[in-house]
């Protein structure tokens, strides 16, 4: 896939920004996973995903063309977005109203794909991704579905985290309670992935990428394997030093 944006922010010689890349599809776990990562370690936490969702209620809220794409990605360029990265209660707002709870609402879920596969809209949340990394001092945990490839392909640690579908559509199940049908969870999330793949890889993951499947394990156990890859990367020592 090739990037949309300029070069990525590199973690500097001295580690003193460590970045954790977290993908995966929709339910896999990368969210509570990447948060609990995040609160163990004393980084802070982005979720790149509630970035598009943002977006998406920004669009349903206004009176734009929506299947307009370049009317979307200007309306998106215009915005002020409010990204929280406390992995405790990420707070997020749209031009200064609080848009936390609105954008987990069924109609995102079932809105944001047209969004999230806009390239424009991709374009410049991405540049905000990067520069909120950049400046998340020592470290940050990022989630998405393009964290690994494009958004922070230098990162210290990435992850790829998959989980088989009936177990992700299972988790998103009970992330939303009752307020949707199963049929229409199951439907949320294989369409999303299909969607989305279009424009992120994270079904395969690319060179140096750990895979970690979450299908039969805890989340303890998912955030203990990638607290593990991090204690392993910070004890590395960078190639030809010493020499």
């Amino acid at each position: 896939m090739p990037d949309p944006t300029n070069r990525p922010p590199r973690p500097d010689e001295n580690n003193e920004l460590f970045v954790v890349a977290v993908d995966g599809p929709s339910g896999s776990g990368k969210s509570s996973a990447s948060r609990g990562v995040a609160r163990r370690l004393g980084f802070a936490y982005l979720d790149t995903g509630a970035m598009y969702r943002a977006a998406t209620w920004l669009v349903q809220n206004s009176d734009v063309e929506k299947d307009d794409p370049e009317l979307v990605a200007k309306l998106v360029a215009e915005a002020d977005f409010g990204v929280g990265t406390d992995p405790s209660a990420p707070v997020f707002a749209v031009n200064g109203a609080d848009v936390t709870a609105a954008i987990r609402e069924p109609v995102i879920s079932a809105s944001v794909s047209k969004v999230a596969t806009n390239l424009a809209v991709r374009k410049l949340l991405i540049e905000r991704q990067r520069e909120i990394i950049a400046g998340c001092r020592p470290g940050i945990v990022v989630e998405g579905r393009d964290i690994t490839t494009v958004v922070a392909p230098d990162a210290q640690v990435r992850v790829l985290l998959i989980a088989d579908p009936a177990a992700r559509v299972a988790r998103r199940k009970s992330e939303l309670g009752d307020r949707v049908h199963e049929a229409e969870v199951h439907d949320q999330v294989i369409r999303r992935d299909r969607d989305d793949s279009t424009v992120a890889q994270f079904h395969a993951a690319a060179p140096g990428v750990t895979v970690i499947d979450s299908t039969e394990l805890s989340l303890d156990d998912v955030i203990d394997r990638i607290t593990e890859l991090v204690t392993a990367a910070r004890h590395e020592r960078p190639t030809g030093e010493g020499q």
